[in-house]
Order: C-alpha cells, then structure tokens, then sequence
C-alpha cells in the first residue's frame, strides 16, 4: 500500500449523520460502533438512487400510471438487481481506487477516450439539467410561482449549497431533499391505492391495452429514466470525495442496496398514487406534464394531495440537478486534471465550482428564453440516455476486470456474465429509444420481439464458447497475499497502461461508431423537429 493511500486511510470520513476516524473501528466491533459507522458512511449509494427520481423521473411514472393504470408496475422490481449490479461494481472501483471515473478511464483508456466518454456525459447532463429547471418551474407554477421567479433563485440556491466547502454540509443539504422524497407516503394514502390491484400488478406482467408502441416506448423509457449514465460518475466521484475505502466498502454495499429499495418504493407508489387518482376520470390515458398530474389530482382527490406532487416534482427536480451538475464537474474535472473535492472552498476548486456554476447559470438561462422548444429537449434527454448508457456500462465492465486497478477485488466470472446479459439488454433497449426517436413510424412491437430473439440467440452462442474457451484456457487465480480488505490501487501514474486486444478493439470502436453515428442522427432530428419537420 503507497504512502498516498496510508495517508488516506488516515483521514477521517465526515458524513452527514457522523464521523468514522482511523482508530474508531479498532478493537471490539459491537453492534452499536458498527451502526454509528453505517450511519456515517451513509450517503452516496442512497443519493444516487434518490437523485435519479429526478423530474424526467416523476413525469415518466406519472404517464404510466395515468396513461396505463397499475398494468407497468411489474417493471420495477426488475430494476432492483440490475441497479445493484451496476452500482456494486462502481463501488468497489471507487473504494479501491480512491480516484472517480472518468480519470480511471483517461488513465486506463487514454486522454482520447476519457474526452470521448465525458464529452458524452456533458452534453447528456446538460440537456438532463435543463428538463430539472423545467419541472422546478412547472411545480411551482401549480403555487401560483412564475418559472422566472423560481428557476433563478433554485438555480443560485444550488451553487450555493454545493460551494459551501465541505462535503458534510452538501450531504446534510442532500439528506434534506431525500427526506422529502417520503412526501409520496402521505400523497398514496389519500389516494386511496387498491392494495390488492397493485400486488397482482407487481408479480404479473402485463400491459393494459395489450402491446403497443406508445406502451412498449414507455416501459423502455420507465428503464431509462431508473437506471442513467450519470450515476456510475457519480457515485464513484462522491465515495472519493467521501474518503471512503475498501475497509467499509461493505457499509457502501448497503448503503447502495438500500438506495436501490427507496427508489423503486418512491416509483411504485408514483405510479400507483396517479393511476388511482385518475382512473375513471377524463384524465385518464391523457398525460401532459407534471403540472396537470398535479391538477388532476388536485380535482380528483384533493387540493392537498395536489400539492404533495407538486412538491414531490419540485424537490426530485431540485436534488436531480444538484446531482446530475455534481457528476458533470466531477466528469469533466478528472479530465482536465483540477481538484475536484466538495471539501475545497472557491478558491481551490475554481474550475470545479466554476464548471458547476456555468452548468446550472446555461441551463436557466435557456428555459427561461421565450418559445424554447421544451418539450423537444426533453425528447432529446430520453434518447440521449438511451445512446450512451450501454457505452458507459462497457466502460464499467472492462476496469472492473482490470487487474492492474481492482487486483483481488476484479469481477468474479459469473459477474461479469451477469454483466454482460445486463449490458446488452441495455443496448437492446438504447437501440429500439434510438430507433423509434429518430423513424417514428417503426413498428416498435415488431421491433423489440426480432432484438428479443437476436438477444437470445447470443446468449446462446456466447455460452457455448465461453465452456469451450474455459476448458481450453482454465482461469489462472489472483496471485495476493494478506488482507483483501486492505489492498488498495497503487498511484494510478505507475500502472502500466493495459493491452489493447483485438476484441478490445472492436468493442471500443463498434461502441465509439454507434455512438457518433447515433447522437449525429439524434442532432438531425431534433433540428427537423425544431423546424417544424417530421
């Protein structure tokens, strides 16, 4: 272990809810030590989560519930393995590393690859911070609060608490927003959900109406907006940020599997909570935005349960864009080389800061322009995620079997199949977002059934080889002596940069084509549609 990383272990972790120092977990580990130091660690894999019901989030369950009932329900306890999954993995590259994403993959991939996958991530968060300004408007706008009033005051209310210089100060201010996502317990029970209707819902697929194209788009968009590109960055930057290492990489492990239950919790009582309140209604099968969900509930349960959407919006809008703008500083930062740490004021993170300021000052500024195309970028946000989520998640796979960066912690194989099922339903699912964005008039169910089949079929042939390829090149054990737990990434500066293999290669820049090729058409689109084309 370098002397930079005794020197972190060194260090104490200030979380919101308490402080773990180096010698506090020495000697006897009672119940009551190990449950002050959960509650210390506590905080990145529950905000991720948490930050992820953002107002894309919201708007997107609110539509299933109005538009289809309790029928989507089934859909998010799905989500549950595959977001531990994917975060898992993030956790033990930030515990053992002790440095964020994107600087892993500039160190491990080159500077070109880590300005390709930032560069990415920029553009998809700044469009993602947009559609949060415009739900904090159109929550507020249900008050009776102009969005010209609002979106500035959120916006310098954000820098504020983000710039304050220290991370426990940021978390408190991120625990308050969490605690607010609760706001949907009180809003289900006036809404008098049918309990046995959203059980059965739950543990039997199904879609009201059968297949369809509009149903088919929005279960992958109710995936999209779960599981996003964003989070992998982010909390891999903030268990740096947070000092945390592979000595309570369990503590995270929780943490994160707690995070993924209070998410889909939040979802499944969204989508219950709209569907009940608008069934039988005129509302029902007829979504705008979140402003009218809030409306119709407010017409049809009451003027009270109205306002908890509202504020349910407004707050999932305010923590999604202190996220999601967190995560593009965080990105970008590792990139350009300059601190990155919510412990450093002003003065020492000026690019940091500055990053995020300019990030949050864009975005305002273009809700607020008179006549932009609103609805457009939140199509674009959508379609956006959709691209460069399979990317970010091949990216993840492949330092995570880099021995060089994880040593004993590298993904173990029935991982890394788990992985790779993962992966590609996730591409299959960017690719049928990708597709029906860019040629409306594709038969989306037809569409899903032949990726279906195709996916199945390499599942098929990528197990056989694999038994084949394994009874030929049996796995060599990782060579290490002592402690796991205290095996730490040596300063990524002496690693030598790892061997680009041919099926490396190709899956680097069949990856890189797509995505290019993909945002291109994605940018024709868009100007199309602004200009008033089909």
């Amino acid at each position: 272990m370098s002397n930079e990383t005794q020197h972190d272990e060194q260090r104490p972790i200030e979380g919101a809810f308490g402080t773990v120092t180096s010698t506090s977990m020495d000697g006897v580990r009672t119940w009551k030590r190990k449950l002050a130091t959960f509650f210390a660690i506590l905080g990145p894999g529950l905000i991720v989560m948490v930050g992820d019901n953002d107002a894309g989030g919201i708007s997107t369950y609110a539509q299933a519930g109005q538009n289809f009932g309790y029928s989507l329900l089934w859909v998010l306890p799905l989500l549950i393995p595959v977001l531990i999954i994917n975060q898992e993995m993030v956790v033990r590259l930030g515990a053992v590393t002790g440095v964020g994403h994107a600087k892993l993959i500039r160190e491990r991939f080159g500077r070109a690859w880590a300005w390709f996958a930032a560069g990415d991530l920029l553009l998809l968060n700044f469009f993602t911070i947009a559609t949060e300004f415009i739900g904090i408007g159109l929550a507020l706008e249900y008050f009776g609060i102009s969005k010209y009033v609002s979106v500035p005051i959120a916006g310098i209310a954000l820098i504020g608490m983000t710039a304050s210089g220290s991370f426990r100060r940021w978390e408190r201010f991120m625990f308050v927003f969490v605690a607010a996502n609760f706001l949907v317990i009180p809003l289900a029970l006036q809404s008098k959900i049918h309990g046995p209707s959203v059980l059965h819902a739950l543990t039997h697929p199904g879609i009201a109406g059968g297949e369809t194209s509009t149903s088919v788009l929005l279960v992958v968009a109710i995936v999209g907006t779960t599981i996003a590109p964003w989070q992998l960055f982010f909390q891999q930057s903030n268990i740096v940020d947070k000092r945390i290492t592979t000595r309570f990489i369990n503590y995270e492990r929780v943490d994160t599997i707690l995070g993924s239950l209070v998410v889909v919790f939040a979802a499944v009582l969204l989508i219950a909570t709209v569907a009940a309140a608008t069934a039988g209604t005129s509302a029902a099968g007829h979504f705008t935005d979140g402003l009218g969900v809030a409306q119709a509930i407010s017409h049809n349960v009451s003027h009270l349960a109205g306002s908890f959407f509202a504020l349910i919006l407004f707050n999932a809008s305010l923590i999604g864009a202190a996220a999601v703008t967190l995560t593009t500083s965080y990105a970008v930062g590792d990139v350009l080389t300059v601190s990155v740490s919510l412990n450093n004021g002003w003065k020492e993170a000026k690019g940091f800061y500055g990053m995020f300021a300019a990030l949050v000052g864009l975005a305002v500024f273009m809700i607020l322009l008179p006549g932009a195309p609103l609805g457009l970028i939140v199509t674009a946000v959508q379609a956006l995620a959709g691209i460069l989520l399979p990317a970010s998640t091949i990216f993840l796979l492949l330092l995570c079997n880099d021995r060089a960066v994880l040593g004993p912690w590298i993904n173990r194989t029935w991982l890394n199949c788990v992985a790779v099922v993962v992966i590609s339903l996730l591409f299959a699912l960017s690719l049928t977002l990708t597709l029906t964005t860019l040629f409306p008039h594709v038969n989306v169910v037809q569409l899903v059934h032949v990726l279906g089949l195709l996916l199945v079929a390499g599942w098929f042939i990528g197990a056989v080889v694999l038994f084949f390829y394994r009874r030929r090149n049996p796995l060599a054990a990782v060579e290490f002596t002592g402690r796991r737990e205290l095996w730490r990434m040596p300063p990524v500066a002496l690693l030598a940069r790892p061997t680009w293999t041919i099926g490396r290669r190709i899956t680097m820049y069949v990856m890189g084509t797509y995505l290019v090729l993909s945002i291109l058409l994605l940018f024709v689109k868009a100007i199309q549609l602004a200009g008033g084309g089909h």
